[in-house]
Order: C-alpha cells, then structure tokens, then sequence
C-alpha cells in the first residue's frame, strides 16, 4: 500500500508529524455543557473567535510558531452525542479507558504507578471527575505564545468546560530525555507519508497506513472502523501518558549492573535500551559509542542474517533480546503472534521537569508526557505493554548461523523491559547474552526496581477534521 492516497488537511497533525518544538501544554478538560463545547469545537476548527486552530497534517512552510490538536475520551464523544450503540463499535480498549483495571493490568499500571496515585485525578472513578478531552498545545519556542494562547483557550473553557489539570512539557538539549538518551529515532515510515528531511524510509521499517488511521487497510488485510461512518475517516487513537523517571536511581541502577557485569555503566544502559545514550544502535556500533552516525543510518538496521554470521544477531550478542528497542520492535526477529509491523505505534512525547544536574541535585518531578499513537490501542498499545514490554516467552525459538552449541534465542532474554515493566528487586531480571547451549554463557542482571511511574493515562480518540465538524453539529441533527 506504498502509493497511499492521504488527505493530510483531514488528518490532526500530530498523528502523522513530529512537530519539533520547545514547549508544550496539555490541557485535560471535562465538558460541563454539550451545545457549547460544540461551539467551541467548531470556533477550534476554523480559528475563529480570536483562538487559535487545530493544526492539520498539511506540511507548511515556514514552520507555524504553534501546533494544536484535540482530542476526546469515549465518555466525552457520549457527552457530544455519540450514542452507546454506536461508541460499542470502537477500540475496546478505548471504550473501557486508562484507568479500567483490565487496562491497567495490560499495561502494568499497579503499585505506585496505580491510578489512585495519578496526577490532577487522572484516575479519577467518579462521573464528576471523568475526563471528556485533551487538548495540547505545543509552541515552536516563545513562552509568551504559550502563555497568551493559553489564556484564550482558558476563556473559550470557561462556558461548557472544565479544565481539570493541566501538564507542560519542555524539550532538552539535542532531543534528549532525562535518563541522557537521544530520542524519537526509530517512528514507524507510514504509508503514503512523504518521508522526513535528509531521511529515506528504511526497508522493513514501514507500516500499512491503516495501522495509524482509521479507513485504511492494516497490517491484517482487514479495515479498522466504527460507527458513524463519519468518525472512521482518518481517525486515530493514542494513549496518553505522563511518566515521571527517577533519574538518581536510574544512574544507581546503571552503576550497580556495571558493578555484576564488569561492563562499564555506559555500555550498560546501552544494552539496557539497544542504543547508546547518543541514538547509535548497538546492531552498528556494537563496541563504543562513536560519533553520531548520519540520521539515515541511525535506524538502518536488523538482527537477523542467516547467510552472514558476522551480520546475524539472532542471539543477542551485540544487542541483547531483552532491550527496549528489540521488545518494542522486534523487526525481522522470530517472535510469537504476529509480526513487529502489526503492532507498531507513533510516540509524541516530550520531557517535563528541569535537566538533572548530578553535581547539584534538585528534588523535583521530571520525566516524559505525551502520546502514544495507533489505529488499535488493544492490538498495539496495550499489545506491546503486555506481550513484548511486560513479559520474555514472545520470542520463538531460534539459533544462529552457529548452530545450536552457540545458544538459542528463547534461553538468552529474562523478565522485564527495564524502563517500562513491572520490575521488583525480589525477581527483576535482565539477560546479557553470551555463547553456550542452553543459556550457559549467558550472565544475569537481577535484584532492580522501577525507575519509570506511571502518573496519569488517558485513552483518546484524534478524529479527522471533518469528523470534527461532524461532531460539532450533532446538537443540530
């Protein structure tokens, strides 16, 4: 589905665009008036009324110093006038929500990460604390534009809404997250969108359009959609998530490891993620961190060749199985279910909280916050958390060019992905592989906790742009 025909000015931005800035806003609303949310709906959808409009996934130049996108639970596209039958046909995952224990067992959201403890009562169980939308703000670099469309929007709120919290976010310097690692390297190349600046699509890495937008045809052959036929139309849906890291025990963490493995803490939080902190991969710089590689480099890459033993990583030994980017795409790896195109998502995520400065710690929440993006939050979001992130038996057994004396794939990952599974010192385990049948040249990384918490989910809904209009005018119909 390569020549995919798009229409990107019915399409939210964010869902197909990185949009690059210094500042963000996400504001979580609950509407209190369903005619005059749609008002405001509406005045969004054209920037009238002195507000400023939604951005759509039309590329302009030059770049727009904001970007805006809305977006709604399944309990808000009720409160507008979706009727129950026809919400039953969404994602069930949507309809159930963040906070729903299924989801929050999917996704490991238990202990401190439990909804009770999430911010602005995210996790709020009563109807008066439901959220019914988000809507986020990002600004190209002016805090005196955040701050001034900010208060416009909080005027249009003050008649059929309730702004229940708000989260900001600033970017650091080269596009790094608090743990030091340079991020948003490897997003999915999505059908029938044009490729980034400097960068060609990698083979293998793309996905069918359908998998990020409703009405397209996905990865299983089939067509996600849901009722009314208007809402299907370049809709997508995304979990969003803010994730507070605790930075001190993250380098503690990396510390200790280096201590057992008598690898170097660098090299350890390389093999933790499969990338150095600077985005190389470890498939390609195996041995040191080295200078940058080129961004269309930095992605281009897989672990399996049968033909090439010097090439192959079936086993693990340059980036271990059990690294975050091998759980959350395994690419040509053998893992069970399906394969890594069917469950891929778009990440629009950005820091919150000031650099951490180990020479002159302040105390303060930081982390990440923003969205995770896909056509299906069961069948990828969630997916991905449970089968790949939170568990080790998905990969399917399998040996080298070296044969079987070398080792097998299933004995060289143990428990959980290190930043986002549910690790408790009594059992947390992490495998650096080694040659040996049977995993005897393996050594075992145990006994670390949780450095990543979960404080705030939502399970939204992006609609199309004129899916929007749509919804706008249900008072009217």
């Amino acid at each position: 589905m390569a020549n995919t025909s798009i229409d990107f000015d019915d399409v939210q931005g964010t869902v197909l665009r990185g949009y690059r800035v210094e500042l963000a806003r996400h504001f979580v609303l609950r509407i209190t008036d369903a005619a005059q949310a749609r008002k405001t709906i509406a005045a969004l959808l054209d920037g009238s009324d002195g507000l400023p409009q939604i951005t759509t996934a039309r590329r302009t130049r030059p770049k727009p110093a904001y970007f805006m996108n809305l977006s709604f639970t399944a309990p808000g596209l009720a409160q507008l006038g979706v009727s129950q039958d026809q919400l039953a046909t969404f994602d069930q995952a949507f309809q159930r929500g963040a906070a729903d224990p299924d989801s929050t067992g999917a996704v490991g959201d238990v202990g401190a990460s439990a909804p009770e403890n999430w911010l602005g009562g995210l996790g709020a169980a009563t109807q008066a604390g439901q959220v019914h939308a988000l809507l986020s703000l990002w600004i190209s670099e002016s805090p005196q534009l955040l701050e001034t469309l900010s208060a416009r929007l909080r005027s249009a709120f003050a008649a059929g809404w309730r702004e229940l919290y708000a989260h900001d976010a600033a970017a650091l310097p080269d596009n790094r997250v608090h743990f030091g690692y340079r991020d948003s390297i490897a997003q999915p190349d999505v059908d029938g969108v044009p490729g980034r600046k400097h960068y060609e699509p990698v083979a293998g890495n793309n996905v069918p359009t359908g998998e990020v937008l409703l009405g397209y045809p996905n990865a299983a052959g089939g067509i996600y959609s849901v009722q009314p036929p208007q809402l299907s139309a370049n809709g997508s849906y995304a979990a969003f998530r803010i994730l507070e890291q605790d930075v001190p025990a993250f380098e503690a963490m990396l510390a200790e490891c280096a201590k057992t493995s008598g690898l170097s803490s660098e090299m350890v939080a390389a093999k933790f993620c499969g990338r150095w902190r600077n985005g190389n991969p470890l498939e390609l710089c195996p041995e040191e961190a080295g200078p940058v590689l080129p961004d269309d480099r930095l992605n281009n890459f897989h672990y399996i060749d049968s033909e090439r033993a010097a090439l192959d990583d079936t086993l693990g030994m340059k980036c271990p199985i059990g690294a975050h980017i091998r759980r959350n795409n395994p690419r040509d790896a053998a893992v069970t279910g399906t394969s890594a195109s069917h469950h891929r998502i778009v990440r629009r995520a950005m820091p919150y909280g000031s650099e951490y400065d180990p020479a002159a710690p302040v105390a303060e929440s930081r982390g990440l916050v923003g969205y995770f993006i896909n056509a299906s939050i069961y069948n990828q979001f969630e997916f991905l958390m449970s089968e790949w992130n939170d568990r080790s038996d998905f990969v399917m057994s399998a040996e080298g060019p070296l044969g079987p004396n070398a080792g097998n794939a299933v004995f060289n990952i143990s428990g959980e992905d290190v930043f986002l599974g549910v690790n408790d010192p009594a059992d947390s385990s992490f495998t650096l592989p080694g040659l040996g049948a049977d995993g005897n040249g393996n050594t075992t990384l145990q006994h670390f906790g949780r450095t990543i918490t979960t404080r705030g989910g939502v399970y939204c809904f992006f609609p199309g742009i004129g899916a929007m209009r749509y919804l706008a005018g249900l008072g009217g119909a």
